[in-house]
């Protein structure tokens, strides 16, 4: 059963779960559960989502129940008009506040414009050697990019060399391992918290947003960070 966290006539928003694809794909022919159909079945009736989350990324997944919906809203997130915030547990200890301004290319081969701000809500020391370092640091950041290209935060976080832990296609392997090895801990720590736009129908403000997920919160506290309210 899906955790559903807003829902009206022409929208609905789930808590996507962390390994859910949201719909079938050709790169995952012999998954048999996405989002869309779960949804689907769940509430019977038909959706679409409005935008696009990971697979390994969980948190706020909206989807549109109205065909003039599904294209409102994909205008809005094409003109970055929806407010997007995230969590993540990076490697080291990051900069307490930093933008990132990168171009990332597409897979056409041209170069988009990619920019992220991040904020450092607390830091992390292990006293666990790894590698050359005497001990393992980690940050739990607040992620707002303003631009929406595939895998930014992935990306970005990569570039300034604090990779998300259980990135396994742009993250650290050594760290993915050690967790992995250590605590049974595969899941990327990436999660969609929260979600700003203009209802398409109403015209009012809709804030969603999601709580951490189980895998994540088990991290938080391995690390001994406060849990958010």
């Amino acid at each position: 059963m899906l955790d559903i966290l807003y829902h009206d006539e022409h929208l609905i928003a789930i808590n996507k779960p962390h390994g859910l694809l949201v719909h079938r794909s050709p790169i995952a022919a012999d998954v048999e559960e996405f989002a869309v159909q779960k949804l689907r079945d769940q509430i019977g009736k038909w959706v679409t989502p409005v935008h696009r989350l990971d697979r390994k990324t969980g948190g706020v997944l909206l989807f549109a129940l109205d065909k003039e919906t599904e294209i409102a809203m994909h205008k809005q997130f094409m003109e970055g008009q929806v407010a997007k915030t995230y969590l993540a547990i990076v490697r080291g200890h990051t900069p307490d506040t930093e933008s990132i301004d990168y171009p990332l290319r597409k897979e056409n081969g041209m170069m988009q414009d990619a920019h992220t701000d991040y904020t450092t809500l607390q830091r992390a020391d292990l006293p666990i050697p790894l590698g050359n370092h005497p001990s393992s640091r980690y940050s739990l950041v607040e992620a707002t990019p303003t631009t929406g290209r595939m895998h930014q935060l992935r990306k970005h976080f990569a570039h300034i060399f604090h990779p998300i832990i259980g990135d396994r296609t742009h993250g650290c392997n050594k760290q993915n391992r050690f967790w992995k090895e250590r605590w049974e801990m595969t899941t990327m720590l990436l999660h969609a918290s929260r979600q700003s736009f203009t209802h398409p129908v109403t015209g009012e403000t809709v804030i969603i947003e999601a709580p951490l997920q189980p895998e994540f919160l088990r991290v938080m506290t391995l690390l001994s960070f406060s849990i958010l309210s």
